[in-house]
C-alpha cells in the first residue's frame, strides 16, 4: 500500500497520498545535470503556429480555440519573438505529446512542469529523454520505482515514448524552454492551454489515472471530479530534492502496481515496461 492511500479510499474515484507540503518541484527537472551532450541539438525552428497546425484532429477541439484566444495569441508572438531573435528553443516539437497518444486513447496523465533545457535532452514529453542521454535524476528515480514497485530491471534508455504509444500522456505544463534558462517560458501562457487538455480528458467517459508527483502537478487535483470514473494518485516529485521526503515519499509511492490493477479492473490494460 503507497504512502496516504487512505485518503481517498472512502471517496470511490478517490486521491491518493497528500497535497500539502508535497515536496517542490524543482524548476526545469534539474535539465543541467550531467547527459550526453548535442553542440547541434534540434530546436523549434519554425513559427509556433506551424506547431499548432500539426496537431491532429482530435486534440483540435482544444488546441484551436486556445491559440486563437488572446492568450494563446500572445504565446505564439513572443515565442516566435524570441526564436527569431536567436534564442534556441525547446523541444523541436512541443506539441509532440499529443501526436503520440490519440485523445480517446488516454489512460494514464503524467503531468511535469517545464521541457529540460539542456542540449538534446526535451523531446516533447514530460520527464522523457531520446535515446542516448543520460535520465536525469527525476527520471532515474522514476526507473527506480518502477524497479522497486513492480521488480522490472532498469530501462536501457531513458524515453518514454513507448508509454505515449499505448496511451501515458506525457504532459509538461510549460510546453517550450530557452536553452540554459529554466522556467524561461512559464506563466506565458502555455498554462491556459496544460489546464484544458487536462479538462478534455477529464471530459472522457473511459476511466483514466492522473498521477501528480509535486506541488505543481497538485495544483491541477480539483480539475478531476471525485465520484467520477478517474482516479487520481499523488506523492512527491521524483526530483531527489523530494523523493524519499515527507508527506509522501515517491520512493515506495507504488503508484505503478496501483494504476496498473486500477486500469486492468476497467479494461484498460497498461504495461510499464520500457
Amino acid at each position: 500500500m503507497s504512502a496516504g492511500r487512505g485518503a481517498g479510499q472512502g471517496r470511490g474515484a478517490g486521491r491518493t497520498g497528500s497535497a500539502p507540503g508535497a515536496g517542490p518541484a524543482p524548476t526545469g527537472d534539474e535539465a543541467g545535470s550531467p547527459a550526453t551532450w548535442f553542440p547541434a541539438a534540434p530546436t523549434l525552428d519554425g513559427p509556433l503556429d506551424a506547431a499548432f497546425d500539426a496537431v491532429p484532429d482530435d486534440w483540435r477541439v482544444v488546441t484551436e480555440p486556445f491559440r486563437h484566444t488572446a492568450v494563446g495569441q500572445a504565446l505564439q508572438a513572443r515565442v516566435d519573438a524570441r526564436r527569431t531573435a536567436g534564442a534556441r528553443i525547446y523541444p523541436p516539437q512541443p506539441l509532440r505529446a499529443l501526436a503520440l497518444t490519440p485523445l480517446a486513447s488516454v489512460r494514464v496523465v503524467i503531468l511535469g512542469q517545464d521541457p529540460y533545457h539542456g542540449p538534446g535532452q526535451a523531446e516533447g514529453l514530460a520527464f522523457s529523454v531520446p535515446d542516448g542521454v543520460r535520465p536525469p535524476p527525476s527520471l532515474a528515480n522514476i526507473f527506480q520505482e518502477l524497479k522497486r514497485d513492480l521488480g522490472q530491471p532498469l530501462p536501457a534508455s531513458g524515453s518514454l515514448v513507448r508509454w505515449a504509444r499505448q496511451g501515458v500522456l506525457l504532459l509538461n505544463t510549460s510546453l517550450t524552454v530557452e536553452e540554459g534558462q529554466a522556467a524561461s517560458h512559464a506563466r506565458w501562457g502555455w498554462e491556459v492551454l496544460a489546464d484544458a487538455l487536462v479538462d478534455a480528458v477529464v471530459r472522457q467517459p473511459a476511466p483514466v489515472a492522473f498521477l501528480l508527483w509535486g506541488q505543481h502537478a497538485q495544483a491541477r487535483a480539483a480539475r478531476v471530479p471525485a465520484g467520477g470514473p478517474h482516479r487520481v494518485w499523488q506523492a512527491n516529485h521524483p526530483s531527489p530534492l523530494a523523493a524519499r521526503r515527507p508527506p509522501v515519499p515517491f520512493i515506495g509511492c507504488g503508484h505503478f502496481g496501483e494504476v496498473r490493477g486500477f486500469l486492468a479492473a476497467a479494461g484498460r490494460p497498461i504495461d510499464w515496461t520500457l
